[in-house]
């Protein structure tokens, strides 16, 4: 299979999305929280620090339900450019 390079937007959206949850991490752990979702703490960093900008929709779900953040939020925050919205 032929992986093509990411877009610079897939990019930034994967950016907003580990800063979402690092901030609904809040005070937790990332081993607590990587474990309770079945991944490795490792895979939660490099999607916390944007190097994984597009983790499998299985790992977010995880993420979403351990986290208590609603799937549909953390789509917005992929979907949503900031600076497309200062721009209006």
């Amino acid at each position: 299979m032929v992986r093509y390079p990411l877009a610079p937007e897939q990019i930034e959206a994967g950016r907003r999305l580990g800063a979402a949850l690092r901030s609904a991490r809040a005070g937790r752990s990332p081993v607590e929280v990587a474990v309770a979702a079945e991944i490795s703490p490792e895979t939660l960093r490099k999607i916390e620090t944007g190097r994984l900008p597009t983790p499998a929709f299985g790992t977010i779900v995880r993420l979403s339900e351990v986290l208590g953040v609603p799937l549909s939020e953390l789509a917005t925050v992929w979907r949503t450019d900031p600076a497309l919205s200062k721009a209006s």
